[in-house]
């Protein structure tokens, strides 16, 4: 599925949820995303929230494995962990999300974010993810 295809999917399957976050491009391992920051996603000391992070870090990993899969909105989060790796400043958010393995089952997604604020995708990571997905 392309960038456009995905977000079609996305207003279809989600018509009333408020969703921020945008797929950039979807890539030769996955997706791209981008989410503007906003008020609703500071926490106190002025940096990103995590659940902000964790949230971007979620819909990448899932938006990479339906890229490949088709719409399949039924694909469900089995496991996800995040690492926090630098105090990332009020800025917007890069997700890359690469799949690592995509089987018939379930697939695992290896999610890296970035920000704005350090130079966008490809700088310094702010936080790491690894995302499992069970296929229905």
């Amino acid at each position: 599925m392309t960038a456009d295809e995905l977000e079609e999917f996305l207003a279809g399957a989600f018509p009333l949820a408020p969703r921020r976050y945008r797929v950039a491009a979807v890539t030769e391992a996955g997706v791209l995303m981008h989410l503007p920051a906003t008020g609703e996603d500071e926490r106190p000391g002025g940096t990103m929230s995590g659940p902000s992070m964790m949230t971007l870090a979620d819909a990448s990993a899932w938006l990479a494995t339906v890229s490949r899969i088709g719409p399949v909105a039924l694909s469900v989060t089995s496991s996800l962990t995040i690492n926090f790796l630098r105090k990332p400043a009020m800025a917007d958010l890069w997700a890359r999300a690469d799949l690592l393995k995509l089987g018939r089952r379930q697939s695992v997604t290896d999610v890296r974010l970035y920000s704005d604020a350090d130079g966008g995708p490809g700088t310094a990571v702010v936080a790491q993810a690894s995302v499992t997905y069970a296929i229905p």
